[in-house]
Formats: C-alpha cells, structure tokens, sequence
C-alpha cells in the first residue's frame, strides 16, 4: 500500500502508482502533462485548456466549481487532482467518499515545489518534477524585484471591482517581482471608486481571468485614477501554478517594458 499526504494534511492510499488519473485544476492539468503523465490522463475540466493536444483529446468532467459527477463516475479515475480554492468544497467531499482525492493548496512558490516535487513522487516522474523546480528557481531569481516598489492594485473582476488581496497566490507573485500590493485585506475583496481615488495606485493591473476585462474598462478606470498607468495583463501568468511559470521570467520581463515606456 502506497500512501501520501497531499497539501491539505489528508492520507492518501493508493494500491499502486495511478493509472486512470482525472485533473479538475487547469494548471495543474498543463503541469502533468508537461511532466509526462499523458496517457496516464483521462479526464481534466472545460477550463484545462492548455496545452491543446491534451485538451482536444481527454474527456471532460465539467467545470472547476461544477463538476459533472456522474461522469466521473463513469470513468472511474484511481486518483483525482484538486486544488482547495479552484474547486467546490461540497464536490470534493462528495467525491472522497468514491475515490482517491489529492488536493494542493497553494499560496507561495514553496507551495508550488512541494505540489510538483510530491505529484512527481506519486507518478513515479521525479526526475522531471526535479528538473522542472530546479528552471523556475532559477528564472524567479533573475526577476526578483524588477520592479521599483510600484504601488499596484490587480484586478480580478468588474461591477463591483475585486482585486487579489494578501494571502494569495497573485500577491505572492506580484511581491516578489517587486511590486507593492495595495490591497491589505486578505483574498479577493471588493473596492469602490472612493477606496480607488484614495488609494492612486502607480499602476492598475486588469487580469484577463476570471473576468475578461478589455479596453473599455480601461477607460472607465482612468476617469476613477487619471493619474495611473492602467493595463492589461495575461490572469495565466500570475495565478497559474505549475509549468505554466516557466513563462513568467519573459513575460514580466516585457511587461516592464510596457509600465516603463
């Protein structure tokens, strides 16, 4: 009998190494594939969109908050990969009961190592997972704070206006590249117009998810703070853990460029 202990201090006991796995977070479904563990995968959500071979190819169970249970059930997965923010409590509960859940919980790059170096322990993939942390290590060392202690308040959602606050993954990721975060409230809270104005951000950050802000937004912003550089900015780039950070180094890299033009 194998057994790990995921992110959320749960035991997990698995017979053998998992053949028929489901992956019900985007980022990390992108990160299993990236380590090799593809035919291994049967069933990922309608938001595990990257890379497009694997989603053009796997069965779909729903979405991140909803997922169609009835046909995970059909396809009888030996493990379930979850995240404690992106899916439903309730769900996962539900699904514990059925199956095999490993859950991640990430607020931090440390949580994001451990997450990679723990999944490639469990699909027998150590030597990518280690190959993997050991790039995105040394790409976050050549980007710490690049950025000039900028006041920053990033945007994850419109009517009303929400942000990402502390004690998040994004807050994490904008700290370390050298941006202030404004947002002293923990998680994503709501903020009006008043709290904008108070603030005077140097830059707002939109984030293209989970709400798909475009240049009209940018307009009503700048009538709020006239005075500050207003943006938008890929949402993957600073809240999907996993792989997908072996992009961030360019893209931060580039995004200076634009803030400082």
């Amino acid at each position: 009998m194998l057994s790990y202990i995921d992110q959320l201090n749960n035991k997990t006991l698995l017979v053998r190494k998992p053949i028929r796995i489901i992956s019900i977070v985007p980022s990390q479904s992108e990160l299993l594939w990236h380590l090799g563990i593809r035919k291994e995968l049967i069933g990922i959500t309608k938001f595990c969109i990257y890379p497009s071979q694997m989603f053009n190819k796997l069965a779909r169970v729903g979405g991140t908050k909803k997922l169609n249970i009835n046909k995970i059930r059909e396809l009888q997965p030996d493990l379930i990969i979850g995240n404690k923010e992106e899916n439903d409590q309730q769900q996962i509960e539900l699904l514990k009961k059925e199956f095999n859940v490993w859950m991640s919980d990430i607020y931090s790059f440390n949580d994001v190592f451990k997450m990679i170096t723990s999944l490639g322990v469990i699909f027998e993939k150590e030597r990518q997972a280690k190959t993997l942390v050991s790039k995105i290590k040394s790409d976050l060392i050549m980007i710490k704070n690049i950025f000039n202690q900028n006041r920053v308040i990033y945007f994850i959602w419109n009517k009303p206006y929400m942000c990402a606050g502390q004690n998040t993954f994004i807050n994490h990721v904008l700290k370390h590249i050298g941006f202030k975060n404004l947002i002293s409230i923990s998680r994503y809270p709501q903020i009006n117009e008043f709290e904008l104005i108070k603030l005077q951000p140097d830059f707002c950050l939109l984030s293209s998810e989970p709400f798909p802000f475009k240049e009209k937004h940018i307009n009503n912003l700048k009538n709020i703070v006239p005075n500050s550089k207003i943006i938008m900015v890929d949402g993957e780039i600073f809240s999907w853990y996993g792989s997908r950070l072996l992009h961030l180094k360019k893209y931060v890299t580039g995004l200076k460029k634009r803030l400082y033009a």
